[in-house]
């Protein structure tokens, strides 16, 4: 069997067997590509271009916008590629760069998460103090940080995974470079270092998925004691999207990484990987841009500026 030192690629697992579905999986991920490119760019340009935008809220959107964008770069493009020549190799090296970036962008959009909950929390629990604790120097910290952590926390588990011995063959049953996947190829008891970094990665997620549905708890008890319908509605309004984000995100990416093995299956991996993966970069910026009028708003100017700027031709 061969080890980790003369494994120079990785067997992807094949989205399908014969050449019809291979390109219609071509089709269906240049589909998701373009609509999480043009959603998470827009949202990346509205905020950049419209002052009215410049505020806390809106700055960890644009750094969220910019981890999903680079999920599906790090994902997709290879899954399309060996649609597209019927292949299934990753080289070693490709393999590696492929997990840290994964991990990097979903540690650093977990963190952002986080910190969007505390923004709502302060927003509209803490009104007064909101200025004070969430300044532009205190937002870049936080942005700073989460991106900081994210480097961190991708750079422990793809040097911890990649240290392993690897005697269990080279084929991957994922269509993308996954620490479950790798873990299994391994040969040594060396493997639980692995489990330990995930359960302990499990501990910290527990940790802050508490800190989220506490300060929920603080929002809605402090929401419905608005007496403004109007008010309650603007608050609704910019909670419930990123509550929807939080759960899909959060859920899946547990379940996958977590599930007991009794229960696991080439088919039910494939379909979590693709709802904690894929599908959350296309759902965001269609998710948050439904309820935030002043987002949908600066989107539709950026339709509309080349139009309103050409001089009309005369007839």
């Amino acid at each position: 069997m061969p080890n980790s030192s003369s494994i120079s690629q990785f067997l992807l697992l094949p989205l399908a067997d014969t050449r019809q579905l291979q390109l219609l999986h071509l089709w269906l991920f240049l589909g998701i590509s373009l609509a999480a490119l043009l959603g998470n760019g827009l949202i990346i340009s509205a905020v950049a271009c419209d002052h009215h935008l410049h505020t806390p809220m809106h700055f960890f959107l644009l750094n969220l916008s910019l981890t999903d964008l680079g999920t599906i770069c790090t994902i997709v493009p290879k899954a399309m590629h060996n649609s597209l020549w019927d292949t299934r190799a990753i080289s070693y090296t490709g393999c590696a760069a492929q997990l840290f970036f994964l991990f990097f962008l979903m540690g650093t959009e977990f963190s952002l998460l986080t910190i969007m909950c505390y923004d709502r929390y302060v927003a509209i629990c803490k009104p007064l103090h909101y200025g004070t604790l969430l300044g532009s120097r205190a937002c870049a910290h936080m942005a700073a940080a989460a991106w900081a952590s994210g480097f961190l926390y991708s750079l422990l588990h793809t040097a911890n995974t990649f240290s392993l011995p690897l005697c269990q063959g080279n084929a991957l049953s994922q269509f993308f470079c996954e620490i479950p996947q790798i873990l299994k190829l391994s040969c040594s008891h060396s493997y639980f270092r692995e489990i330990g970094l995930l359960l302990l990665s499990a501990c910290l997620t527990s940790g802050c998925f508490i800190f989220i549905a506490f300060s929920y708890v603080q929002i809605f008890r402090a929401v419905l004691r608005i007496r403004s319908e109007q008010g309650r509605h603007k608050a609704f309004s910019t909670c419930l999207p990123h509550l929807a984000v939080v759960s899909l995100f959060l859920s899946t990416a547990v379940f996958a990484y977590l599930k007991p093995p009794s229960i696991s299956s080439p088919s039910l991996d494939l379909a979590l990987s693709v709802l904690y993966a894929v599908v959350p970069p296309v759902l965001n910026p269609l998710i948050y841009s439904l309820r935030n009028k002043e987002l949908k708003d600066s989107m539709r100017g950026l339709f509309n500026q080349d139009f309103q700027l050409s001089p009309p031709t005369s007839q």
